[in-house]
């Protein structure tokens, strides 16, 4: 028969709460001896810890086995109650300066150019409103400078593409963006619609350099595309600037070139269902202690991204 744990209805006003932060270090490390490593403890220390709260709840929640430890059911339930109640304790400060109106600071967020996303303008503008002591700081640098800044500990927020996923991060999709590939009003191919990208080989490209996606380097390099370059600019703005002077061809977001497109200035050469398509994410470190104002912009945004209708 399976063990059933007794009842403890002084349960909550007898248990050491740092015997609870404990045994989610155990979880979280794979292990007791992992667990003793990171917290410079002895792991006789740690063992016999695990075996006090045991005795509180009454039952066993993990089992040692060669490679670590391996949770019980009821230490599975245990933890979601343990990560539920630290989440509450973490956000407590930022709750109550919340709620006293005493919220100042700045919020910097690492993000790559051309960022076109109403979710993330209306969070902007809500923050704004409710805590007009918050600053707002946004830096645009190439994507792979945004996720290693997010690593580096330079910043607490980020905005952009990954085409992996990096352990320390957390990635909640903030939209999708389309790319295409553009000319100006003058160039010979304006009006066609290209099928065959291998046709483009002798194409002069503008190329976006560090601001261009793995998704649209592997495209291009997977049908010879750019190797004639007759313009490079490191912003999507300015790269927009030079397809549309007719300096060359080249791939730029769907929705930032929206307005050449509509006044004739740029033609989109491929077919829409050609598009290369990717996610672009609000990035967060996974294990940071955030200030109130990240934490209160974070929330807002996560909050408005999670109650879209689902498509």
């Amino acid at each position: 028969m399976p063990e059933i744990p007794r009842i403890d209805r002084d349960f909550a006003t007898r248990v050491d709460w740092n015997l609870l932060r404990l045994f989610v270090h155990i979880v979280r490390a794979g292990g007791i001896g992992a667990a003793a490593r990171r917290l410079n403890r002895q792991q006789p220390s740690i063992s016999a810890a695990l075996k006090k709260l045991e005795d509180h709840v009454g039952t066993q929640l993990v089992r040692r086995t060669a490679s670590g430890v391996e949770v019980t059911a009821a230490g599975r339930a245990l933890l979601v109650l343990c990560e539920d109640m630290f989440e509450a304790a973490r956000l407590a400060p930022h709750q109550i300066a919340q709620a006293v109106k005493q919220v100042h600071g700045l919020v910097r967020i690492q993000m790559i150019s051309s960022i076109i996303s109403p979710d993330f303008d209306e969070a902007i503008a809500s923050i704004h409103r409710r805590h007009p002591g918050i600053q707002i700081e946004l830096r645009v640098s190439p994507w792979r400078e945004v996720l290693d800044s997010l690593e580096r500990g330079e910043a607490e927020l980020g905005v952009g593409y990954d085409g992996g996923v990096r352990s320390g991060l957390t990635y909640e999709p903030l939209f999708e963006e389309r790319q295409q590939l553009y000319c100006a009003r003058l160039h010979p191919l304006y009006g066609r619609r290209i099928t065959r990208l291998g046709e483009l080989r002798d194409e002069g490209f503008v190329l976006t350099g560090n601001d261009e996606l793995d998704v649209i380097t592997r495209l291009r390099q997977r049908y010879g595309l750019g190797s004639i370059v007759n313009g490079h600019a490191e912003d999507v703005h300015e790269a927009l600037r030079l397809i549309r002077l007719g300096i060359g061809i080249g791939f730029i977001p769907t929705l930032a070139a929206a307005e050449a497109v509509a006044n004739g200035q740029l033609w989109p050469l491929l077919p829409q269902e050609a598009e290369p398509a990717y996610n672009l994410y609000m990035l967060a470190r996974t294990e940071p202690s955030r200030d109130t104002p990240t934490q209160l912009f974070l929330d807002e945004i996560v909050r408005r991204l999670r109650a879209r209708p689902v498509a």
